[in-house]
């Protein structure tokens, strides 16, 4: 079970080719599939022009070079037919939804359809005529949904990554059922075209990964906007309160206790704690937040005029052909034809309320942490009371579309059975990134399990770097560093520390004459350099020209060779700032070091 980065890395070294392994996903997944993940597999041919194209291509050229990955069937695959679940629906598509697109522009490749809770209407899975789809953990409980299949292929390791949608809850209640990153974007960011919509306003297109880092690469290639979807918007630099979630001594709000539910699942509250406790230990501070108003908001979507939209959105179906839909899904999405107009402006206008309501913790916080859900139901309890125990899963989810919100699920632990639990964080739209820059913080801290598989995220992968528009890498080897003194004047600005590396070994370091403070002059050479110990940190773009306009002479930004071959910008030091009042402090390899021994 490898991560996209370990699969490209077998790619280019040759130890797997796109053909061998594909080809053995595609027979691995046509067999025997005993999870009712799938509900359709690309047939041969079809992933032969596939595999042709990408020995056509180079390799370097493609950030998803031979990836594979699944697809919810309610997203749109050219030349693989369209089910929603619902077989007298199942239609043929023109083309592509704009998210697949793009990710086979980008070299990955779609195996094939998953299963859903039928018209994405449901958070257990198992609302599908294809059976209901298993746990990856246990087959006797439920796999979350709606977007079943695409976590339980993922978790299984058969395929790197996966699509689902999420309106309520979808893209985040699998992605915890089945220990996975599940990505809720933010509205509008990734495009809604080419999938069968279910409450349109509200939809979004979400991403399924073993670790924060697959998951970011597969929303660096989507997250485009789509001039031809009337929801898309495209990315923006954080509007609210909060520009970003600090690397350090960052605020997160955790629920009263009397606004947590977990039904009897007593393990789940424990699990949540420990997590808590997880956050705190990176350098987090908890503060208790009412979480009524967001809560509040959320029962607005089933038992207020949302389900109208649903409605609206398969009204030419549902009314012409009623027997084709699952009695349970009827049921929902039928209710949908009964609420007024005037209905759905009292319900905007208390929305509204709620909406108000909760900007003001915005103010003190800069993200949010609940569980994912309140707890695992087993197929059984679901059959028997299938609204009910739908409807407890939906607790910490379904307010967040409604309110605007960008969300990560994330793994967090198992509780004592052996079933994985998961916590989500939430902020305000557009931190997509930062959120998953924690999560990553957090996968990697606790040296949590990929998937099902007893495979942590590899201590030799670094983190993800910044591929958002609205960020750029910094490289800082002196006072700027993590407890060094001028650290503020990163933090200050929204820094975020991304990881600690080194120069490659072509470069002198310098303590230059004058101060206080010392500064250092890091100054590339052709002959008889060193490696110099660095720490590689995020600005948001805008944050950048202030924060060099502070750097005095002889130090300059430019491009600053790792060790690992990457070239990140930098401070460096002209040549001629290292004259003999200079100290040349190369030996110690480290400003630390030299500022702890002066």
């Amino acid at each position: 079970m490898d991560t996209i980065s370990e699969l490209l890395a077998a790619y280019r070294t040759g130890a797997l080719t796109p053909r061998t392994h594909l080809s053995g996903i595609r027979r691995a997944i046509a067999g025997s599939d005993p999870h009712n993940a799938w509900i359709t597999v690309i047939d041969e041919p079809l992933l032969e022009s596939h595999i042709a194209r990408l020995e056509q291509a180079d390799p370097a050229a493609l950030p998803l070079y031979g990836v594979p990955f699944a697809v919810k069937d309610n997203i749109d695959v050219a030349e693989l037919a369209t089910t929603a679940a619902c077989p007298d629906y199942r239609y043929q598509p023109d083309g592509s939804a704009t998210v697949v697109r793009h990710l086979i522009e980008a070299g990955a490749v779609p195996m094939g359809k998953t299963n859903l809770d039928q018209f994405a209407t449901g958070l257990v899975g198992a609302r599908s005529p294809y059976g209901p789809c298993r746990n990856a953990f246990d087959p006797e409980r439920v796999a979350g949904g709606s977007s079943a299949g695409s976590a339980v292929a993922v978790a299984l390791g058969q395929v790197s990554f996966s699509l689902g949608t999420d309106t309520a809850g979808s893209g985040r209640v699998p992605a915890a059922f089945n220990n996975l990153v599940g990505l809720k974007p933010s509205r509008g960011l990734l495009s809604t075209r080419g999938v069968v919509p279910a409450c349109r306003s509200l939809d979004c297109v979400s991403i399924f990964g073993l670790c924060a880092d697959d998951v970011q690469r597969v929303f660096a290639v989507t997250q485009a906007f789509d001039p031809l979807d009337a929801q898309s918007r495209p990315l923006q630099s954080p509007l609210p309160l909060r520009a970003d979630i600090p690397a350090n001594g960052f605020r997160f709000g955790v629920p009263a206790e009397t606004d947590l539910a977990f039904f009897g699942n007593e393990a789940g509250n424990a699990a949540f704690k420990a997590a808590v406790s997880a956050l705190e230990s990176l350098g987090g501070i908890a503060e208790p937040i009412d979480l009524k108003p967001f809560l509040e908001a959320a029962r607005l979507l089933y038992d207020g005029p949302w389900v109208a939209e649903r409605y609206a959105a398969i009204r030419d179906f549902i009314e012409s052909r009623p027997e084709a839909l699952l009695s349970v899904t009827h049921q929902i999405i039928g209710s949908g034809s009964k609420p007024l107009a005037c209905d759905l402006f009292a319900a905007e206008h208390l929305l509204a309320e709620r909406r108000r309501q909760t900007e003001a913790v915005w103010t003190s916080v800069d993200c949010i942490v609940t569980p994912t859900a309140p707890t695992l139901p087993t197929l059984a309890a679901v059959e028997a009371d299938p609204i009910g125990i739908n409807s407890q899963l939906g607790y910490y989810t379904n307010f967040m579309n409604l309110l605007d919100l960008s969300a990560v699920a994330a793994p967090a632990g198992f509780t004592p059975d052996g079933l994985p639990f998961g916590i989500t964080l939430f902020a305000p739209a557009f931190l997509d990134r930062p959120l998953l820059d924690l999560a990553d913080r957090l996968q990697r801290q606790q040296a949590l399990p990929l998937g099902t598989s007893e495979r942590t995220v590899p201590s030799s992968e670094q983190p993800w770097p910044d591929h958002g528009e609205h960020r750029l890498r910094i490289a800082v080897c002196g006072a700027h560093m993590s407890g060094l003194p001028l650290n503020h004047e990163l933090t200050e600005r929204g820094g975020r520390f991304l990881r600690a590396s080194q120069t490659a070994p072509e470069y002198r370091l310098y303590a230059l004459p004058g101060g206080p403070p010392t500064r250092p002059g890091l100054v590339r050479v052709n002959d008889g350099g060193s490696a110099i110990a660095l720490e590689v940190w995020t600005l948001p773009r805008r944050a950048v020209g202030d924060f060099l306009t502070g750097i005095p002479a002889p130090l300059g930004l430019g491009q600053v060779r790792l060790a690992d071959g990457d070239q990140v910008p930098g401070f460096l030091c002209e040549a001629a700032a290292a004259t003999p009042d200079a100290e040349d402090i190369s030996a110690l390899g480290s400003w630390r070091r030299y500022a702890g021994s002066s």
